[in-house]
């Protein structure tokens, strides 16, 4: 069954985390559907971790070689008018931040505004409850 994955997610599926067990075990049964910006978010926190020195130079390349291989085989939700509006929805009813925003944007666009049984993934307390708010399924990494 397919799920919505915020890039919080999918970093732990990129990068070694004490999350990542989790993450590898919703992948299992979740499909990722991405909001179209999650490759340059997910590659920007692998680069921030790189430039903290957080990740080596072999784990970086393998955080990438991961994002790039993973990223580009996952249904991708299109940027649109629509979706912004509710971007914008979601500024005003959650105090979220720009790019949250458009990721919850991007799961209503996936489920047509119907989230009843629907899956959120994502590491972010504040948008796991945004997204449970408009009736999406939490699970958190």
């Amino acid at each position: 069954m397919p799920a919505f994955w915020d890039t919080s997610a999918i970093v732990h599926l990129c990068v070694p985390s004490p999350s990542s067990s989790t993450a590898r075990h919703l992948l299992r049964d979740h499909a990722p559907v991405i909001w179209w910006c999650t490759p340059v978010e997910a590659r920007s926190a692998i680069e921030r971790l790189y430039a903290e020195r957080a990740l080596s130079l072999p784990a970086y390349r393998a955080a990438t070689q991961r994002a790039a291989a993973m990223l580009g085989a996952w249904r991708e939700i299109q940027p649109t008018d629509g979706l912004r509006e509710l971007a914008f929805e979601a500024l005003a009813k959650f105090q979220l931040r720009a790019a949250d925003s458009l990721q919850l944007a991007a799961a209503q666009v996936w489920c047509r505004r119907k989230p009843h049984s629907r899956v959120f993934v994502s590491n972010d307390i504040k948008l796991l409850a945004a997204a449970a708010d408009l009736g999406f399924v939490t699970r958190s990494v």
